[in-house]
């Protein structure tokens, strides 16, 4: 196992993309507390999934925009655990709308939960991992939008663009403390979030965007975090890995 007793914080945990993170990483031995905001039942029946195959997780409730909540998540996995070797920043919601009609609350609804939770959560344990520990490992999802950006996503493009510089710059702050701060960004993955988005473009990301003719699915961004979580990458910080099967290279004849 390659994160065998490793302690690990997954924000938005229970759903997507986060989901799948869980159970990547509980698989390979890392014992996991991941955070939900809504749907106990979600969260709880992914508990209850990693402990039937024999690994560790730990369902928390809370907010990620509130930074209260982000510490007393901290303090209490600290408290039960005693370190945090890898947090994980996934939590992120869309309020997708044409910016000349986009309201504030939905600009800052997204800013908040997609920007402000990954310094929420990076503050919280970043004294723990560089100060303490002298070793973590911090990835934050962020997504392809951020360079490749969609009309009717100014607030979600925003977010996103911010955590990739926000990733570059924590990396040469604790660099030298011995935590690598990476970021993976996906492109169109199968979950709750992007179901609207496909449903109306039906089999044309797929076939005509896609070099690699298929979408995501969440087990493909889990892996790569699964990499930059284990000792193959302990040489790589800084960085943004796209995962998009290719969707960023431009549209696909033929």
């Amino acid at each position: 196992m390659l994160l065998k007793d490793q302690i690990a914080l997954v924000t938005g945990g229970s759903r997507g993309i986060g989901r799948g993170i869980v159970l990547a990483l509980a698989k390979e031995g890392a014992k996991v507390c991941f955070v939900y905001k809504g749907s106990e039942a979600a969260a709880k029946a992914l508990e209850v999934e990693v402990q039937t195959a024999g690994g560790t997780a730990l369902a928390i409730q809370g907010d990620v925009s509130k930074s209260d909540e982000a510490n007393r998540i901290v303090e209490k996995v600290l408290a039960e655990q005693g370190r945090i070797d890898i947090l994980v920043n996934n939590a992120g919601v869309i309020r997708d709308g044409l910016f000349l009609r986009m309201s504030e609350e939905d600009w800052n609804t997204v800013i908040n939960t997609n920007l402000g939770g990954v310094f929420n959560f990076c503050r919280a344990v970043s004294a723990q991992m560089a100060l303490k520990q002298r070793s973590g490992r911090i990835i934050n999802i962020s997504s392809v939008a951020a360079e490749h950006v969609n009309a009717g996503q100014a607030n979600y493009a925003a977010s996103k663009g911010a955590v990739n510089s926000f990733t570059k710059v924590l990396a040469v702050e604790l660099g030298s403390r011995g935590v690598t701060v990476n970021a993976v960004a996906p492109g169109f993955i199968e979950t709750d979030m992007s179901e609207a988005v496909r449903n109306k473009a039906g089999d044309f990301i797929a076939k005509k965007l896609v070099p690699l003719r298929r979408l995501g699915k969440p087990e493909d961004i889990a892996s790569v975090v699964v990499f930059l979580a284990s000792p193959a990458a302990s040489y790589v910080t800084g960085q943004v890995i796209t995962v998009d099967g290719g969707l960023c290279l431009g549209a696909v004849s033929g």
